[in-house]
């Protein structure tokens, strides 16, 4: 089967009526670094919240300052927002295709690490590159899940579109496929966002359970430009048209 890595989104809806659940992985791998998230909203200043979330007003926060373990849940795939997720536009997608974004989805948070689509998370806030004190994100998790991960992913095939930092927090040993996006030739970056948004959907749309399935896929607006192949990365550049 087709695993594909993504990213989560600053951006996030709020609300949520789903359990609670054991997440990808497991909930007490992560539990140290969810604790801390939730102490620092008790205890540190406001200055140091703002600065956690990337906010300038205090009164930007307040959305966010809940209980970490009782706020409302929402699946990873509804929770974020932001221009990739505006392209992947999740509700439209008929039951078929939602239940593949929940189970083949394998998206990296900067707060719960890796988790799947379908796993149900509270609303959060963490500029992306900030640290909860001496916690960075990216060294807790790679340290913590890369051995969970290389087990999970061990007999799938996997279409990396996660953004560069998100790499971070697992880095890819065997054979993968990842996308690259130009625009009048020159590598683009907000483009890219709603691309890979764009990409993802149509693979859900297809059902596509295998790299030779998603070379076969026409996504409309891209063209395929060129086929590098280095090491264990087969990188697929798209022109956009």
């Amino acid at each position: 089967m087709l695993k594909v890595l993504f990213s989560p989104s600053e951006s996030k809806q709020s609300g949520g009526d789903e359990g609670a659940k054991e997440l990808l992985g497991s909930n007490k791998a992560r539990e140290e670094i969810l604790q801390a998230y939730n102490d620092l909203l008790k205890t540190a200043s406001q200055e140091a919240i703002c600065k956690l979330f990337g906010f300038k007003k205090f009164s930007e926060c307040q959305p966010y300052m809940c209980d970490l373990f009782s706020s409302p849940l929402m699946c990873a795939i509804e929770r974020y927002q932001g221009v990739a997720y505006e392209a992947l536009d999740f509700a439209s997608l008929d039951e078929k295709a939602q239940k593949y974004l929940k189970e083949n989805t394998i998206i990296f948070s900067n707060l719960y690490g890796p988790i799947l689509g379908g796993d149900p998370i509270a609303n959060y806030k963490i500029q992306q590159t900030n640290t909860l004190r001496e916690y960075a994100p990216e060294k807790f998790y790679s340290k913590r899940f890369t051995y969970q991960l290389d087990l999970l992913l061990a007999n799938e095939e996997i279409l990396d579109l996660r953004a560069g930092y998100y790499e971070k927090f697992y880095k890819l040993t065997k054979p993968f496929m990842t996308l690259k996006f130009l625009k009048e030739g020159k590598i683009v970056s907000h483009w890219a966002k709603a691309y890979r948004g764009k990409v993802l959907r149509e693979v859900a749309k297809h059902n596509i359970d295998s790299l030779d399935a998603f070379m076969g896929l026409e996504i409309e607006g891209l063209h395929v430009e060129e086929i590098k192949i280095t090491k264990n990365k087969k990188e697929i550049v798209y022109a956009i048209v």
